[in-house]
């Protein structure tokens, strides 16, 4: 298992120089997994993209519905983001030395939580 994040997945779905490479380091996971963060980011990074014009509507569409049938096909696993990877999130934060974001936190404590990290 390793867990992905949205930046990962963005490469993967959105074409891009490092489409094919993501592609294949993919197949080599047994099951990648994410959170519902991941989910969430993923429709925002698509959105940018049309609203900066690198995609169109039409592509963009294409795109959503690949990664949501992934989802339905059980591609990827999921784990919760609770009050356990906040805290622990917070917790990193809170010591002011950090250079995470407050979403990186998030995607680090739900993969430290799941011992994907």
């Amino acid at each position: 298992m390793a867990y992905l994040d949205t930046g990962v997945l963005a490469a993967y779905y959105c074409p891009q120089r490092l489409s094919n490479a993501v592609g294949r380091v993919l197949r080599d996971i047994s099951t990648p997994t994410i959170s519902p963060l991941v989910e969430m980011e993923m429709y925002s990074a698509v959105a940018l993209k049309v609203r900066t014009r690198e995609l169109d509507l039409s592509s963009a569409g294409v795109i959503i519905s690949r990664f949501q049938v992934d989802m339905a096909g059980g591609l990827y696993g999921i784990v919760d983001i609770g009050p356990r990877e906040f805290h622990l999130a917070r917790n990193w934060l809170s010591r002011f030395s950090s250079p995470l974001r407050t979403l990186d936190a998030l995607h680090l404590a739900a993969a430290f939580s799941n011992d994907l990290a």
